[in-house]
């Protein structure tokens, strides 16, 4: 196995300068053949779900004849013009969340979403925007990580509940529990009450996926709470994810994203896309609670499942 780690600290300075795009003498980028560095940096935004993904990604690469370093940078405001400059060559994100970022970079923030809950026709945009940049966006798989609602199982059961729109259709009144935005996010509170019919009263300002939004959830003090498709920890609050049956949320696949002139070529295409096959949702929520949970490295949790896949010798 090849030796991988972050790059030293004086990197993070050199990207630091880089938050309005790639510097002019990388704009050649846009437009060149794709390439095939046989060093590649692949980047993480610093939390466990990214981490994951970028040890997963490099672990495949290393196997398949490259050298890897691994650099976070949790905020896409740094790492996104890193990539289009080549400083980080590979990253995992998000299909329609990177859609929407790219697009009002491009267009400023009024601009209308380009992700939707369309697969196609987010990543038919993704692609748009990101060419323009120099970048190329590899197939996604299957694995998901969206914005989702859980109730108690308890309460699932006793109103036979399965989905959001079960939930509508039983009437029920639902206290909320959220962050302060889900009051005007069309994928929240006002989503909820358009398509699905819930009668959502309030809004606990607990925020996205806490502990306090879960338990307040748990003790019966509110009823749903916002979470996400790859949370860990929902069984160890009695939780149970209602099926988002009308496709509320946008389609936050999860795609590599590559820097065109350095790793756009065929070999890191076929490298990474041996993982699409088998990577669903539900492995990334049990490989988090690997990590979350039974505090194992990343790096340890990717290879394990990576040897249990049969992608790694």
């Amino acid at each position: 196995m090849r030796r991988r780690g972050a790059l030293a600290a004086l990197t993070l300075l050199v990207l630091g300068g880089c938050a309005t795009g790639p510097a002019l003498e990388h704009r050649g980028q846009v437009t060149a053949p794709p390439g095939d560095s046989r060093h590649l940096t692949i980047g993480s935004a610093g939390f466990t779900e990214s981490d994951l993904l970028a040890q997963l990604y490099a672990q495949l690469l290393d196997q398949a004849g490259y050298r890897t370093s691994v650099l976070t940078v949790a905020n896409r405001e740094l790492y996104e013009p890193a990539l289009e400059s080549g400083q980080i060559d590979v990253v995992p994100e998000y299909a329609a969340t990177f859609a929407d970022w790219l697009g009002a970079k491009a267009h400023g923030t009024g601009a209308p979403p380009a992700g939707s809950p369309d697969l196609a026709a987010t990543m038919r945009a993704l692609r748009r925007l990101a060419a323009a940049r120099g970048l190329t966006v590899l197939p996604p798989g299957r694995a998901v990580d969206q914005n989702a609602f859980a109730v108690s199982a308890a309460y699932a059961r006793r109103h036979r509940l399965r989905t959001l729109s079960d939930l509508g259709a039983s009437g029920l009144k639902v206290r909320l529990a959220a962050g302060d935005e889900c009051v005007q996010r069309p994928y929240c509170a006002p989503g909820l009450r358009k398509v699905y019919g819930i009668d959502v009263t309030g809004i606990d300002p607990k925020g996205v996926g806490t502990t306090p939004a879960k338990r307040a959830v748990q003790t019966g003090r509110d009823q749903m709470v916002l979470t996400t498709t790859t949370d860990a920890t929902l069984g160890a609050f009695g939780l149970v994810l209602l099926a988002d049956d009308k496709r509320l949320q946008n389609a936050d696949y999860v795609v590599p994203v590559v820097n065109r002139a350095r790793a756009g070529g065929p070999g890191v295409t076929k490298a990474l896309g041996r993982l699409n096959d088998v990577l669903t949702t539900g492995d990334l929520a049990a490989m988090n609670q690997r990590v979350d949970s039974r505090r194992r490295l990343p790096a340890d949790v990717a290879r394990a499942y990576l040897k249990d896949k049969g992608l790694l010798k």
